[in-house]
C-alpha cells in the first residue's frame, strides 16, 4: 500500500476522528476522543495491518492523552492514535487487549503512574508501584510532580 492508498484507507474512519496531523512524511497522528480509541486502534491493527509498538500516557493539564504508537512497515512510518480523556476526575479508556494482548502490561503501567482506569482490562493489578504505595497517588500526574 502506497501513501495515497493508506490515506484512502484511513479516510474510512474519519467519522471517529477529530483530526489528522502529519508533521513529517513518516509520522501520522490520528486524533480522537477516548470513546473512539478502541475502534480506531482495532482498525489500524486488523484492517490496515499496522504493527503495535507501545502506548504512552501524558498528563496534559486540561486532559489526559493516551498515545498508541503503531508502525506501518510498508511505508516506514509511525501512526499514532492520540486519544483525549477530558474527564480529569474519573479518567478512563477502553483496553485494547481483546485484540492486542501484548498491550496488557503497558496499560497496567499507565494505570499505575497516571491513574487512568483501563476499562475491561483482564488483569488490572499493580505493575510498577510498590504494594504499599498510597491509593489515589499517581506519580506522573502534574499535581503530584509540581
Amino acid at each position: 500500500m502506497n501513501q495515497q492508498e493508506l490515506d484512502k484507507k484511513l479516510s474510512e474512519i474519519k467519522d471517529r476522528l477529530i483530526g489528522v496531523e502529519q508533521k513529517a512524511d513518516n509520522r501520522i497522528y490520528l486524533l480522537c476522543e477516548a470513546e473512539n480509541s478502541y475502534a480506531v486502534n482495532k482498525f489500524l491493527f486488523e484492517d490496515v495491518g499496522c504493527r503495535f509498538a507501545i502506548v504512552t500516557g501524558i498528563d496534559a493539564e486540561h486532559c489526559f492523552e493516551v498515545l498508541y504508537h503503531f508502525s506501518y512497515d510498508q511505508l516506514g512510518c509511525v501512526i499514532t492514535v492520540k486519544a483525549f480523556i477530558r474527564d480529569r476526575e474519573h479518567p478512563s479508556i477502553e483496553s485494547i487487549t481483546p485484540f492486542l494482548p501484548g498491550a496488557e502490561w503497558i496499560e497496567r503501567e499507565i494505570h499505575d503512574i497516571l491513574g487512568i482506569e483501563i476499562k475491561n482490562h483482564p488483569n488490572m493489578k499493580r505493575l510498577i508501584l510498590a504494594e504499599d504505595w498510597p491509593e489515589g497517588v499517581y506519580p506522573m500526574r502534574k499535581e503530584v510532580s509540581t
